[in-house]
């Protein structure tokens, strides 16, 4: 799987990538602490969060869509100057003696609107760099691994900083990432190739509007919902069990068996469809989500969540390659976006459902709930459509096998 990191443009891309990246990794955590500790309450930094966290969500698709139409270059270092901006001037006012509570929405609203889609980009990179088929699942399946690390590491990273400094020092690291991150992936040759349609794409061509894509939507919104309350019952099972601590060592498993499940994946030379992938990897996961609910003792829902997890990465990796073959060149990335999307949709609703019933019957009646519900949406699997339009490409060996 590492041989694509070999390819000729690859890690002149990819290194930089990450680096912009983990600025979404550290984001949401430094602004939370830089609000709290500007204003002294949880409450306006919570709304500050969620500010951030709802426009970048909206915002995705046309800002997908802005570099599909203008180029890597033109449109993510304008979205990186935004957001890094925004940051700065969020590090600034957090300093200042008095500010009124209504300026950090606004930026917060600002640094999620600017977020520049640089995982959806790196993606087209890598489908820009490979072949269609085995080479291409093992390019997004090291990219997704990479990413899970980023939401590992990043928080990490960013709560020692702001530890060893201050809140609003890790703002301005943040800002740092996203900027110099960007431009440098930008300025490599592999990512300036990819000049963009400049308006010429037809409406037609536009990822909803692709027979087949919006069911892969709806099936990706169970695998967003297992996520959601998943990320939900490890801390409230820990609280259970007065072993509030070992909150973050559940989430960290879950996040380990992602990032392992994507590396895995990317080992294996499937032959089977991608439609049938997909179906096998959200039933696996919603009879995993079931399975775990169940669990009893700490250190096994731990391991749990790491099953949980493996099909995690997998599911949005498939999700990536059906995007690739179901859309034409002209508005990949945004249909790589729309993919995060719903997933990220689905968590979000699944998180605010799972808290009602954790409280009333406990963290396993959501799980079981949530995995019957990935099991029933995996059935809206586009089969049909998919198998008329897989390439035989699909099949063929990758160039780094052909030597």
């Amino acid at each position: 799987m590492l041989a694509v990191l070999l390819l000729p443009g690859a890690l002149r891309a990819f290194l930089p990538a990450l680096i912009g990246r983990s600025a979404l990794a550290m984001g949401g955590l430094a602004l939370l602490l830089a609000v709290q500790d500007s204003t002294g309450s949880y409450t306006q930094a919570g709304f500050g969060t969620a500010v951030f966290g709802i426009a970048n969500v909206l915002a995705a698709p046309w800002r997908a869509r802005a570099v599909d139409r203008f180029g890597q270059r033109i449109a993510l270092t304008t979205m990186a100057s935004g957001q890094a901006s925004g940051f700065i001037a969020l590090a600034l006012i957090t300093e200042a003696e008095s500010v009124a509570d209504i300026w950090f929405l606004v930026l917060s609203a600002v640094v999620g609107l600017t977020a520049p889609p640089l995982g959806a980009a790196m993606r087209m990179v890598w489908a820009s760099l490979t072949t269609a088929g085995d080479q291409r699942t093992k390019a997004f399946s090291i990219d997704a691994v990479c990413e899970e690390l980023l939401f590992v590491g990043g928080p990490v990273i960013i709560t020692a900083v702001i530890v060893a400094s201050s809140p609003s020092i890790g703002l301005w690291v943040t800002a740092a990432a996203v900027s110099l991150g960007t431009a440098a992936m930008t300025s490599s040759a592999s990512s300036g190739a990819l000049r963009g349609t400049g308006g010429s794409g037809a409406q037609g061509d536009r990822p909803l509007r692709q027979p087949g894509f919006a069911r892969v939507l709806v099936v990706l919104l169970g695998v967003g919902g297992v996520l959601g309350v998943a990320e939900i019952a490890a801390p409230a099972t820990a609280a259970q069990r007065d072993a509030v601590a070992a909150s973050g060592w559940l989430l960290a498993a879950f996040a380990g068996g992602s990032a392992l499940g994507g590396f895995l994946f990317g080992q294996l030379n499937l032959k089977s469809g991608i439609g049938k992938r997909l179906f096998a990897l959200c039933v696996g996961m919603g009879l995993a989500a079931m399975f775990v609910s169940q669990l009893d003792t700490l250190g096994l829902f731990a391991a749990g969540l790491a099953l949980i997890g493996i099909f995690l990465a997998p599911s949005l990796i498939t999700g990536y390659l059906i995007a690739d073959t179901i859309v034409p060149d002209t508005s990949r990335t945004e249909a790589s976006t729309w993919i995060n999307t719903s997933v990220n949709l689905g968590a979000s609703l699944a998180s605010a459902a799972a808290g009602l019933v954790i409280d009333r019957s406990g963290a396993w009646l959501a799980l079981l709930l949530v995995g019957a519900i990935a099991l029933a949406l995996a059935s809206a699997v586009p089969f049909t459509r998919l198998r008329k339009i897989e390439s035989p490409a699909d099949h063929a060996p990758d160039r780094c096998e052909q030597g």
